[in-house]
């Protein structure tokens, strides 16, 4: 069988695959930083633990040189912080990244679905259009588009994070346009196997991201249990998956029906599928994995789990379950809102005890995957809440699976902004704890600003116009469907989420009772991150001016085949 491949449908994630090979080469014949600057780099990051308290006592921050002899390794005065080949790496990833965002914008802007991988005309057994692997349509490009705009906010973290010489430089670009690369290709999957290998992809390179830095006990731990959980996750999909083919003799979503097989076969199917992709979202009961992992791995790692790596689960859950398991809606409605329940619940009052920066914010991830799955569990039978569909009885225009891309799309420039702000703080204090964020506004005012918005954006409060909205685009549809009790769930988690992003605002403008301190530095390390920071935080900020504009943002249609 001869198929005909359209490259243009597979150009963004063809671009990045050869973006990664070209790193790669770039690694191997681009000269390496000198062997003194090296084992100075090195000398800086393995200072004794002793030396590092002492410094944070008395408020200098680790890394920095105030020019006292007790201080660790100097910097040369004038040397930069980046080798020119990391640089040089970093900078042929965003454009990568860049290009592959220009190739979805104008197919976006052509308004043309695009298929291949298709099945030859004639070889159709059911008759009808032909089934294809591969659809470029309105979905894949707004995941997709979504995903790009992430990875490049994800990259200038990550330039920061490498210029201390602790992670080699072209293995991490190498792994991380690998990861983009997969969850571009996944919300264009049209067949089983194509959607769990673009899965794998989004998922493998993940494992070693989290394990790269050196010399951190903490970080070869969270990547070991970021892989157990995920292998189980897969194998339990897997299984799930192989009870689909059974049951229906075909991989296309679009062909998969289950009303005619065994009744009892086709829950545990579904049942599987779905617990699967709880794992790879962090919700509950499947979550226990999210906070370890994500104090242990660095905050680029951390950023790229929160809101990459969701954004591909989620698409992957939302194509399984309103593509190919419409039919199925009464069975997997109410376990998708149990399961949106629980998780908003335990993510909410896990964030509550949590005294480290990162570890509350992982625990928020894990209570805003509630909100996005509340929509589906309220989906209704005939329409499951496909994009474009009369649906349910909720806002003109909005669907049950709209509602959660939506929301997925405001949560990914909140949780970017805040993450970008607390790497920037990590770099001044290495506990990254809540309380070293007291009296930020006073010492670094446009990081606490921006911090302060985005937190205000999760919680759902005035100025952050676009968390508001984004909640209510939620609220509405769950209350359309039917969902009188999930809305009352998420109203009670919404207040409790309130308390610990207030009191995290808070402490950013409350005096600080320290004495001694100095105002933060700005230093060619940091660059990258602050710009980073700025252009997620210009998007929540457009999204809270313009709130219209993420719904004019969203498919009109999930396209199968035809």
């Amino acid at each position: 069988m001869i198929q005909s491949i359209d490259y243009a449908a597979i150009a963004a994630p063809l671009l990045l695959a050869l973006t990664a090979g070209l790193v790669l080469l770039l690694d191997a014949f681009l000269p390496r930083p000198r062997p003194e600057a090296a084992s100075t780099a090195t000398a800086h990051t393995v200072r004794p633990v002793r030396e590092r308290v002492a410094a944070d006592r008395v408020g200098i921050s680790p890394g920095t040189d105030h020019g006292s002899p007790g201080n660790g390794v100097k910097r040369a005065e004038g040397a930069s912080p980046f080798s020119r080949s990391g640089l040089t790496l970093g900078l042929v990833t965003l454009a990568g990244l860049l290009g592959a965002l220009a190739i979805v914008l104008a197919q976006a802007l052509s308004g043309t679905t695009l298929r291949t991988f298709c099945v030859p005309a004639g070889l159709t057994p059911q008759g009808g259009p032909a089934p294809c692997s591969f659809v470029v349509d309105p979905f894949a490009l707004t995941i997709a588009g979504l995903v790009l705009v992430s990875a490049i906010v994800v990259t200038l973290l990550s330039m920061t994070e490498l210029a201390d010489g602790r992670i080699p430089v072209g293995e991490w670009y190498f792994l991380l346009l690998c990861s983009i690369t997969g969850a571009v290709l996944l919300p264009a999957s049209r067949d089983l196997i194509t959607l769990v290998v673009a899965l794998e992809i989004v998922s493998l390179p993940v494992f070693a991201l989290t394990a790269l830095r050196r010399y951190d006990g903490r970080s070869s731990e969270a990547a070991l249990k970021l892989f157990l959980v995920s292998v189980v996750s897969t194998a339990v999909m897997l299984f799930g998956v192989s009870l689909l083919y059974g049951l229906t003799g075909t991989v296309y979503l679009d062909r998969l029906s289950l009303a005619t097989g065994p009744r009892l076969v086709s829950a545990v199917a579904v049942v599987l599928v779905v617990a699967g992709f709880a794992f790879k979202i962090a919700a509950v009961p499947f979550h226990s994995w999210a906070g370890d992992v994500y104090q242990g791995a660095p905050v680029p790692v951390a950023a790229l789990l929160s809101v990459i790596s969701k954004a591909a689960g989620f698409a992957g859950l939302i194509l399984l379950l309103v593509l190919a398991l419409d039919a199925q809606v009464a069975l997997w409605g109410p376990m998708v809102a149990v399961l949106a329940g629980l998780t908003m619940t335990v993510g909410n009052l896990l964030a509550l005890r949590q005294r480290h920066a990162v570890r509350l914010l992982a625990w928020s991830s894990v209570a805003q995957s509630g909100y996005i799955l509340a929509p589906l569990g309220v989906a209704a039978a005939g329409t499951a809440g496909v994009p474009g569909t009369a649906g349910t009885a909720g806002a003109p225009g909005v669907q049950p699976a709209n509602a959660s891309i939506a929301y997925l799309v405001f949560y990914a420039a909140m949780n970017l902004g805040a993450f970008a702000v607390v790497m920037l703080v990590s770099r001044r204090n290495e506990r990254n704890e809540i309380d070293d964020y007291r009296g930020l506004a006073f010492r670094d005012a446009p990081a606490a600003v921006a911090l302060g918005f985005c937190l205000i954006c999760l919680a759902g409060l005035p100025p952050g116009l676009a968390g508001l909205f984004a909640k209510i685009v939620v609220f509405r549809e769950v209350v359309g469907g039917g969902g009188a009790v999930l809305a009352l769930v998420m109203a009670v988690n919404t207040v409790i989420g309130l308390y610990y992003y207030v009191a995290w605002t808070a402490r950013l403008f409350t005096p600080s009772p320290a004495t001694g301190e100095v105002p933060a530095t700005r230093t060619r390390a940091t660059t990258p991150v602050a710009v980073a920071a700025v252009l997620a935080v210009a998007v929540a900020v457009a999204f809270s001016v313009a709130p219209q504009a993420v719904l004019g943002l969203l498919p009109g249609s999930l396209s199968a085949a035809g």
